[in-house]
């Protein structure tokens, strides 16, 4: 898992060169629920003492009024027993998947979990499953009833993707295993009526497939499907969102000063040239992978973690990601593969992203599809200034990308005035003109809206 960034970018610049000519459109129509919405990643292993399915239903009242819409739950299929990581006394990964249509015994059963899905729809929320394409476990049944959905090296030794050990790499050359994988796939939809899926190490599994399997799926439900990969082509077979794992890398790049503010600036514009005109992004700070393995949002962004949030939960086309334990906040890495519960000490950071998810839900501006367009001030060199834009509704961000004070003034000759709110500190409805003077301390931001917001 350690490696994923570096695979992904891999990949994603061989993509990027045999598919340089990109759509306007991804292949489907966005579920129209998901063009202002957000996604929380729900780790159910770690989430509580217990691990278990009853025991995460306890949060859905307090996630609602947080205001999370979309649940992604990592994987709840059974962990394959063999070679697990890191040793056999060891949890395993959740990405070693022993059977496509069970549940982790260690979450419940299935009841348990048509019932927590049930009950998250009755509270408003959707629900995506994390699913493993690429790669089983070492004793999921396929290797012994199937050997042949599998990669196989020149002796017939099936081989595991990567320095990934305790998996096998599937063959997608196989029509029978193109035909069990969505059949897999639509159980869920069928029995559980989840509302789409987080496709794991999606970019490794051949585009023809990925076209195939998601208008085989649409037919059943219009459901969400987001794409473990940085890659335009992504969209154009069906998924809706893909992860923003280079303004990841920015943003981390800039903190560290590895990469100038208007450096930063100039990556974004053209990564974003690289997508569909409707493509969603998932922007976050932490997830999965990054926690456990490169570090926690405090030990990448120290002072500017809060910067960040907003820039994911507003910059152009995105869709954004909280982990489980960022509203705490959770400032330690939790392991991957043993029970390591998150310390629910706190929530002092619940009201920062309920105020942030607020102004997304009720001000259209902030929908995937709403227009973007960079404002021009004096300190452009180290302030990003932006506004969104749809049905007359406008969103207005200030980012101070620096580590010094900034006194600036908008110079946008396009820019035209209009009354906002300024959201954090709840004043009252001012007029921003061109030429008016702003103040930023050191990582900081200003969030201006004209739609009503219920400061928190």
């Amino acid at each position: 898992m350690k490696n994923k960034i570096i695979l992904f970018t891999l990949f994603s610049l061989t993509f990027f060169f045999s598919h340089a000519q990109q759509t306007e459109k991804s292949l489907f129509p966005h579920p129209a629920w998901s063009l202002q919405s957000n996604i929380y990643e729900v780790n159910v292993r770690q989430y509580t003492k217990e691990g278990t399915f009853i025991a995460f239903a306890e949060a859905l009242p307090r996630l609602r009024k947080m205001g999370i819409e979309i649940l992604w739950f990592m994987p709840i299929t059974p962990i394959s027993l063999k070679g697990r990581k890191m040793n056999e006394s060891e949890l395993g990964s959740y990405y070693a998947v022993q059977d496509y249509k069970g549940i982790n015994p260690e979450f419940g059963n299935m009841a348990e979990f048509v019932a927590l899905v049930k009950k998250a729809h009755e509270l408003g929320f959707k629900v995506i499953t994390d699913w493993v394409p690429n790669h089983t476990g070492l004793d999921n049944g396929w290797t012994v009833r199937h050997p042949d959905f599998y990669t196989k090296d020149d002796k017939g030794n099936l081989i595991s993707p990567f320095d990934w050990t305790d998996v096998y790499k599937l063959n997608y050359d196989n029509r029978e295993l193109r035909d069990s994988m969505i059949d897999a796939m639509k159980y869920w939809i069928q029995q559980a009526d989840i509302d789409g899926f987080r496709c794991d190490v999606a970019e490794p599994v051949p585009a023809d497939f990925w076209k195939e399997c998601i208008g085989e799926l649409k037919k059943i439900k219009n459901v969400f499907m987001l794409a473990e990969g940085n890659t335009g082509w992504l969209h154009e077979c069906g998924f809706d969102a893909t992860y923003n794992w280079s303004a990841m890398e920015y943003t981390k790049n800039l903190y560290q000063g590895k990469i100038s503010a208007s450096a930063f600036i100039d990556s974004l514009n053209a990564n974003y040239l690289r997508y569909p005109k409707d493509a969603m992004r998932m922007n976050f700070t932490t997830n999965h992978d990054e926690n456990s393995w490169n570090g926690t949002e405090f030990e990448k962004y120290g002072d500017a973690y809060k910067l960040f949030s907003v820039f994911s939960m507003t910059y152009n086309q995105t869709i954004p990601l909280i982990y489980s334990g960022q509203e705490i906040p959770n400032k330690k890495r939790l392991k991957f593969f043993v029970k390591d519960p998150i310390d629910w000490t706190g929530y002092d950071m619940a009201n920062f992203y309920a105020i942030l998810l607020e102004l997304r839900k009720n001000n259209p501006a902030l929908a995937s599809d709403a227009s973007y367009a960079r404002i021009k001030t004096s300190a452009d060199e180290n302030v990003l200034c932006y506004q969104r834009e749809k049905n007359n509704r406008k969103v207005l961000v200030m980012l101070n990308l620096s580590s010094k004070p900034q006194t600036f003034i908008i110079q946008d000759k396009n820019f035209s005035s209009f009354s906002a709110l300024e959201l954090f500190t709840g004043k009252k409805w001012s007029t921003i003109k061109p030429g008016q003077q702003f103040k930023l301390s050191p990582w900081s931001y200003i969030i201006y809206s004209n739609a009503e917001i219920q400061t928190k």
